[in-house]
């Protein structure tokens, strides 16, 4: 189990952006590694009601089970390693195995008996040391939806948040205000759901 404050900045870029980065900072296809976001809440969705994201990723045949929690200067992640066998019965039932995870959810009162897997985002990523941070790039694809980002991962916000400006300058792409990929994805869920009962509605 671990601990960290995570502090980034992410811009969503176009297509077009996303491969004339890709081409400057030559990455190449085999640079790209594949994650599975599989993303937890209560039929409520308690958690995502204090501004918290549960997620299990899978990335190059490993689980890691990480609570997001919002904090001043970024976000507070509390991770813990899973065994696959774990990782997989909770994506099918939503069981939450016993450790630091669900104590925190429990203080919080989030009935975490109700917890269940509502959905995935698979994303494209590749890493590079940038200055005095971590630059990554992403491309996401969940629901009907993709989306291409650029986030630059730092410990100090301020340095970072220059760095990350220049960045996004220098290659003319404009600031655009991204909320995170649960977030996003959370829209996408809620109007594939609309859509549905629209359809049944008019059945």
């Amino acid at each position: 189990m671990s601990s960290e404050l995570e502090i980034e900045y992410k811009n969503l870029v176009t297509k077009e952006e996303f491969m004339k980065l890709v081409h400057e900072f030559n990455i190449q296809q085999k640079d790209m590694v594949i994650q599975q976001n599989y993303y937890f809440d209560t039929p409520s969705f308690d958690i995502k009601n204090q501004k918290s994201a549960l997620r299990i990723r899978r990335k190059k045949g490993k689980y890691e089970l990480t609570l997001k929690q919002p904090v001043i200067n970024g976000n507070w992640e509390t991770n813990e390693e899973l065994e696959e066998d774990i990782a997989q019965q909770m994506i099918k039932t939503g069981k939450l195995p016993a450790g630091e995870v669900k104590n925190i959810l429990i203080n919080l009162h989030i009935p975490v008996d109700t917890l269940s897997c509502f959905g995935s985002l698979t994303t494209n990523r590749a890493e590079i040391r940038y200055l005095d941070g971590l630059l990554v790039f992403d491309h996401s694809s969940y629901l009907n939806k993709e989306d291409y980002e650029l986030e630059y991962e730092v410990k100090d916000r301020n340095i970072g948040e220059q760095h990350f400006r220049e960045l996004l300058e220098r290659f003319f792409i404009p600031h655009r205000a991204t909320e995170n990929k649960v977030v996003r994805f959370y829209r996408e869920y809620k109007k594939s759901r609309s859509a549905s009962s629209n359809l049944h509605a008019n059945d």
